[in-house]
């Protein structure tokens, strides 16, 4: 097997492939500064003459999976694997794994970092004080900047795997009460409740979204569930910009209905003039989809994917755990 590598990659992970499976071409996408394109991606692959692809954010389209049918397999080191033509490389046969919860530790303690942030107005105070307001004997910052704490507030999750589980377990040590809405999880910690979404929005001091992109779950949270939430509330969202109907979140934040959100991700990235709106907003507290962005992710990637890959084909282990066209396990490969 000659497998081309464009994801980063550490040293000790390139070594693990070629001591299982041969030949590795290491070509990462970091030194363009962007990702490859499909037909730059093709002729690499042609060049190379690689059988097997792993790959982050390349644009691993129709065109270039068929023009690559001999692929063993293509990885891709992402929660999603939302850049590659999934129906396409299962029309040819050819697996394609990914790496869920990759940054499943990056996102939770964000969540916690910036959670903390808002609700202790750290970032007006140290603006406050960069603007030079700290008059002598005034306790100005000390009553215009009062917080509240984490500890004891109620923490719903709309969507609870990986990275909702992860942020649970560390709320526990403050302590907070964990809702959450789930369907698919029927086995948590007895410590976890399991609502209605209605109940999520109603009950909760932190409402955060972990939802993936389905049909179902786009613009899933609408005006009717964020009007339901209590004023001194706080919406986050590290997902997925889609499952959020972005006018009913501005609506109700220029209203001030609740206390205010934490968004990472945006309709459109970069943000166009309706995402400005809200990020613009005072109640806001946007960051520019970096809640995953941690060099520590990178090394999480190649370990989840390399056991993957030995598991599947030295191990023989093949389950659908990380395959996102399972249908596959319903053939022979």
């Amino acid at each position: 097997m000659k497998i081309l590598v464009t994801a980063p990659y550490n040293d000790n992970g390139l070594i693990t492939l070629q001591e299982h499976f041969g030949e590795v071409i290491y070509r990462p996408w970091k030194p363009h500064g962007r990702a490859y394109y499909a037909d730059e991606l093709t002729a690499l692959l042609q060049t190379t003459a690689a059988t097997a692809l792993i790959t982050e954010h390349d644009h691993v389209t129709a065109e270039v999976i068929d023009a690559n049918p001999h692929l063993q397999f293509i990885g891709v080191c992402r929660g999603t694997p939302s850049n590659v033509a999934i129906e396409t490389a299962t029309k040819h046969g050819i697996p394609v794994f990914y790496t869920p919860a990759r940054n499943a530790q990056a996102v939770a303690e964000m969540f916690v970092a910036n959670v903390i942030t808002f609700m202790r107005n750290t970032l007006a105070g140290v603006e406050w004080l960069k603007g030079r307001n700290w008059a002598a004997g005034a306790h100005t910052s000390y009553l215009q900047f009062k917080g509240t704490e984490l500890a004891g507030k109620t923490v719903g999750m709309v969507g609870f795997g990986a990275i909702g589980q992860l942020i649970a377990g560390m709320l526990q040590c403050y302590p907070c009460a964990i809702r959450f809405y789930d369907p698919y999880v029927t086995d948590h910690d007895s410590n976890y409740r399991s609502v209605s979404l209605e109940e999520v929005f109603a009950t909760s001091d932190i409402v955060s979204i972990h939802l993936p992109v389905t049909e179902q779950t786009k613009g899933l949270i609408d005006y009717s569930l964020l009007s339901k939430m209590k004023p001194d509330a706080i919406f986050v969202n590290t997902a997925r910009a889609v499952v959020v109907k972005r006018e009913d979140l501005l609506r109700v934040l220029e209203e001030e209905k609740i206390r205010g959100a934490i968004l990472d991700v945006f309709d459109h990235e970069p943000p166009d003039e309706i995402d400005y709106r809200i990020i613009d907003l005072p109640n806001v507290l946007a960051t520019p989809h970096i809640a995953g962005a941690t060099f520590e992710v990178e090394d999480h990637h190649v370990t989840i994917l390399n056991k993957t890959l030995v598991d599947w084909y030295i191990n023989n282990k093949k389950t659908g755990a990380r395959l996102a066209n399972k249908e596959l396990l319903t053939v022979q490969i």
